[in-house]
């Protein structure tokens, strides 16, 4: 071969080369430039047109704020509920239960938006506002969390929502309802009874009522609605809370990919 034919092939490898390499770079280049755009569109850009439609609309809350949105205002009103102690006299439960709900209320007033990362979440008093999502099953979907602790007319949609309402309706009629009452009473009468047996055994005892009035209501659903007691259930309702648990740890985290 001569010095000329091994230049000129050398030559052409080489631009081959860098050519495949610029190629190489430029894919990479559009894919980031890509992949940033969307990252920018769902954590800042969509979040703050959306609080501006939200602000036109009338409501009031919380400027958007990059990532975290409100959760750090959810997690310290909760904290801060919870290290205080419970009035005996007092039935105000509200700031016990729903502490983030009565720390909004008080800040925006009663129908208010907050942000679950860069999701926003709407909360709405007025009834007239409540009666038109309702009736419109087909615009206001339910979220995707709910769907995963449970199925059934709590989580579907549209005519399925419409049809299954339609189904469920006769049980809740007052004449059902009384049907129901002795199964209530025999539920509510072995809780009285453990919690006697507990003072006859140690005198007198500070008990926490939480665990029972939990039990309570699912030994409750399980005899009106299945006819059995919780203890037959009992692992369905444990692996219930287990789910619930995990639902409320993902509500209260802000959602990076690829974090866990």
């Amino acid at each position: 071969m001569s010095t000329s034919s091994l230049s000129l092939s050398l030559s052409l490898r080489s631009y081959m080369e860098v050519t495949v390499s610029s190629i190489v770079l430029s894919l990479a280049l559009v894919t980031f430039l890509t992949l940033a755009w969307k990252a920018l569109n769902l954590f800042w850009l969509r979040p703050k047109q959306i609080e501006r439609c939200l602000r036109e609309q009338g409501f009031k809350g919380n400027s958007y704020r990059f990532l975290y949105g409100d959760t750090k205002e959810f997690i310290s009103a909760i904290k801060e509920a919870r290290s205080k102690p419970m009035e005996a006299c007092n039935d105000d439960v509200v700031w016990r239960v729903m502490p983030f709900h009565r720390y909004f209320v008080d800040l925006h007033g009663m129908n208010y938006f907050t942000w679950l990362g860069p999701t926003p979440r709407l909360n709405i008093i007025d009834p007239k506002l409540v009666k038109e999502i309702m009736s419109n099953t087909e615009v206001f979907q339910k979220p995707a969390i709910t769907k995963l602790l449970l199925t059934g007319i709590l989580a579907y949609d549209g005519e399925k929502w419409a049809k299954h309402r339609k189904l469920v309706n006769p049980a809740f009629q007052i004449e059902k309802l009384k049907l129901m009452v002795p199964a209530m009473y025999s539920s509510c009468c072995e809780v009285i009874s453990n919690w006697e047996a507990l003072v006859l055994t140690k005198g007198s005892c500070e008990l926490d009522v939480w665990p029972y009035l939990s039990n309570l209501t699912a030994d409750v659903i399980s005899r009106t609605a299945f006819g059995s007691n919780y203890e037959e259930g009992k692992l369905i309702f444990q692996l219930l809370r287990e789910q619930s648990d995990f639902a409320m740890q993902r509500l209260q985290s802000s959602f990076i990919p690829g974090w866990r």
